[in-house]
């Protein structure tokens, strides 16, 4: 891969991670202010539910966070576009798509079939 692509993924993962750190944080935010109190029953299972919705998200955002650092990371090493599992380079288009990732296209389809046939 050449220094200039090098270049603009470090600049996209970058965006990534700033995007992804500022949502988080309105995440929080959003928890820290749900202390009403209900007299309603349905009212509080509401909350409840998207007070667990909103534990989800945020769960997805701490996993993309480290995603994103790992690449990061991959970029200062020098091994990022080398797929993880066979050593080829990963296809510009697809880290285009899929900047975090550390598998080419092969070894993701055949992690995916081997997930599949073992019902993951």
């Amino acid at each position: 891969m050449e220094q200039r692509d090098l270049d603009d993924f470090r600049v996209l993962l970058n965006t990534m991670l700033e995007e992804a750190l500022k949502h988080s944080e309105m995440t929080l935010e959003d928890m820290t202010d749900n202390n009403e109190i209900f007299a309603d029953p349905a009212d509080r299972a509401t909350m409840e539910a998207d007070r667990t919705f909103t534990l989800r998200i945020r769960d997805r955002e701490r996993r993309l966070i480290k995603k994103i650092k790992d690449a990061l990371q991959r970029l200062d090493d020098g091994v990022y576009g080398i797929c993880e599992s066979c050593g080829d380079d990963i296809g510009v288009p697809r880290l285009k798509a899929r900047p975090v990732t550390k598998l080419c296209i092969n070894c993701k389809s055949r992690q995916e079939e081997d997930e599949h046939l073992r019902g993951d």
